[in-house]
Order: C-alpha cells, then structure tokens, then sequence
C-alpha cells in the first residue's frame, strides 16, 4: 500500500488573471470533516471573494471525491480543479480557489484554465509525497555488536531513528512493511543472531528517499 499526498500541511498559491484575482489554497485531510472544516474556514475568511470553488480527493484509494463551482458556469471550475489533483495522483488533500472578479469576463475555457492553474499553484506550494505503510523496530544488543548493526544499517540506507543506552544497546528505525523480513534476515546474520529485533507499531508514514517519517 502507497499513495501521494501533499508534503505540506498546508500551503497557498495566488496569481492574477486578466485583473481577476485567484488564490489557491490547499490543505492535508483525512476526512471529509476536515475537509468541510477547512472549506469553510476560507470561506468565513474571504467572505468578500466572488467565488470559493473547492474539490477534494480522500482516502488512499481515493474513494471520495467532491467538488463545487459554487457559482461559476457548470463544468468551469470544481471538476478542472478535480481533475488536476486526479493528474497528480493525490489523495487525503483539498483545494479551494478563491476569485476576486476583476470586471473582465474570462469565458468557459479561461475559467477552465484559471481554476486548473488555482489547484496547480497551491499544489506546487505544497509539494507531493509518498505515503507508505510501514513498522517500527525495536533492536537489542549488546554494546561490542552497535558497530556492526551501524555499518549494516548504512550499508543498506536503513535510518536509526533513536537510541538507548543502558545495560544494552537499543535502536530503533522505520521500514516500509515489506522490507521488515529483508532487515530481520540481514542484522541477525551479519551479527550471528545475537540481537533482538521486536515490531512494536505500525502505521502510515511519510517517505522521502530511503527515510519514513512519522509526520512532515
């Protein structure tokens, strides 16, 4: 399991179109509340704005799916702004484009490519990133074996997240669910199977490179 959603909790892009104003704003959902709650949150804050036209995409397989014109021709507005975040493969994200009219009509198609641009700009802001499910690790040794699991970890990009010192040595990493084997198999070989590897989580993270993190 892996989707794409917005790096950024939240971000702003905004442009002029032929002296109408458009700002795009976009945010990381994972519910269809979240997603009211922040539609309506532009929308109390740019009370004075001609449009705020929304689209939202939720759930890693993209179940849901919900957009507005909210006053703009039909067809102009919410499915361009759909379509571009369907274009980016992304999920569990929604956009809002609001518009100051500026006295100038734009016509069907140059509403359809203000408000793609609108969804664009924001999402460009924000940037994209992989989501991925994956586990914690838990790893026990003793001291004489740390630089041995060190050089096997980095050997292999396996980042240590943290680590403990006591009567043992403790260090702990996340993996994407389907590398855990692979990580078990090669740290009890390279250390004769004197280390103690235990799975104590699981969950969603994000993933930039060889790293998972647990929020961005």
């Amino acid at each position: 399991m892996a989707y794409m959603t917005i790096k950024k909790e939240r971000a702003i892009g905004e442009f002029e179109e032929r002296k109408s104003e458009f700002i795009g704003h976009i945010k990381r959902v994972t519910s269809e509340e979240e997603a009211r709650a922040f539609i309506d949150e532009i929308k109390n804050k740019h009370k004075q704005a001609t449009h705020n036209v929304y689209a939202y995409i939720i759930g890693e397989n993209m179940g849901i799916q919900r957009y507005t014109d909210d006053g703009e021709p039909q067809g102009t507005a919410g499915i361009p702004m759909l379509e571009v975040i369907k274009k980016n493969n992304l999920t569990d994200c929604c956009v809002v484009v609001t518009r100051y009219f500026g006295g100038i009509l734009l016509g069907t198609g140059g509403l359809v490519r203000a408000y793609s641009k609108g969804a664009s700009v924001a999402i460009k802001e924000a940037g994209i990133v992989e989501k991925v499910k994956g586990v914690t690790l838990k790893i026990v040794m003793d001291y004489d074996l740390l630089g041995k699991v060190q050089y096997v970890c980095m050997e292999n990009n396996w980042h240590i997240e943290d680590s403990e010192y006591t009567d043992k040595v403790t260090i702990y990493t996340l993996c994407e669910e389907h590398m855990e084997e692979k990580i078990r198999g090669e740290l009890i070989e390279s250390t004769n199977g004197k280390i103690i590897i235990e799975s104590i989580g699981e969950g969603i993270y994000f993933k930039e490179g060889y790293r998972l993190y647990s929020s961005i």
